[in-house]
């Protein structure tokens, strides 16, 4: 994947710890041709982070599949929440390898049960027709403030036990554009708009920076359905977690150079949010399109 010498990246003089930490986190640990081990991390959410399965899970997937094919696309199910204190085993089917096409499905076992499941599809590099959306004419990186930096300003509000997860620095920079305040949220058009980018220098192996994009993906999706009815994740009324999430990979990028992820929901109902982005590059190239479905229930609120 060649990079573009113009374009902005982290540039640091020693490698960073908590980039390095995540990079290790998703390379696994293979224990079987197709089965391997992950560990867990704990970001305060009292579950384990819905990224980090996804990564996970499309790494041991990329493990299978020759080098010359790339992920195109990727659809996956949150089944139960899984516990951030043991590790995971990802057990991947080897189902096709076709002529272009090759597709994996991947589980992830936690206590002897299955805590997520995924099919992925690679393909061969091919050309094409070529169109995509236009790029939302949206402020640049440079002035905005991270996720981390925001949530210091109100760390005396966040609770001892997971205040200082929530406020340490991580190794994927998130800066909203329009940014919510998480304690008291105004109702406003479901949509949202991050930067995010790695914060350091990363391998060029293309597999790295599409597992990296698939972790940092999960970040703000189900968020973004819960803008019109004036609440966050944060609303302890609020039952918040993700059921699904598809990712469809259209050129090529580097998560280490600036991401915009532009997020939008359609759709809430039925105890239900639906949101869906496309995430382009700085030149404004379309490189993937994402969706997903989350709970977004009212604690105590029963079925009809």
């Amino acid at each position: 994947m060649k990079h573009d010498e113009n374009t902005e990246t982290p540039s640091t003089g020693t490698r960073n710890k908590t980039l390095d930490e995540l990079l290790d986190l998703l390379k696994l640990e293979r224990i079987e041709e197709t089965i391997f081990r992950g560990k867990s991390q704990d970001l305060g959410f009292g579950a384990i982070f819905g990224g980090q399965v996804l990564g996970q899970a499309l790494s041991a997937a990329s493990q299978t599949v020759v080098a010359e094919r790339r992920v195109h696309s990727l659809h996956g199910y949150f089944l139960r929440p899984g516990d951030p204190a043991r590790p995971i085993v990802y057990d991947v089917d080897c189902i096709r390898d076709g002529t272009s096409f090759t597709t994996r499905r991947v589980v992830a076992i936690q206590k002897g049960r299955a805590i997520f499941s995924m099919s992925a599809s690679f393909q061969v590099d091919e050309e094409g027709f070529e169109h995509q959306a236009e790029m939302p004419g949206i402020e640049g990186p440079e002035k905005l403030l991270s996720v981390s930096e925001r949530t210091r300003r109100v760390q005396h509000r966040i609770p001892e036990p997971i205040r200082g997860k929530l406020t340490a620095d991580r190794p994927i920079e998130i800066r909203p554009v329009n940014p919510i305040d998480p304690f008291a949220p105004e109702k406003r058009p479901p949509v949202r708009y991050n930067w995010i980018r790695a914060i350091d220098r990363l391998p060029d192996d293309p597999a790295v920076h599409h597992y990296l994009l698939a972790y940092a993906s999960d970040f703000g999706l189900v968020a973004a359905s819960l803008y019109p009815h004036g609440h966050t994740y944060w609303d302890p009324q609020m039952q918040v977690a993700s059921l699904d999430h598809a990712m469809w990979f259209h050129r090529d990028f580097r998560i280490d150079d600036w991401l915009l992820h532009a997020i939008e929901s359609p759709s809430a109902s039925r105890a239900r949010g639906l949101s869906h982005g496309r995430i382009f590059t700085r030149d404004g190239r379309l490189v993937c399109v994402t969706a997903q479905e989350g709970l977004i229930r009212k604690r105590g609120a029963t079925s009809r």
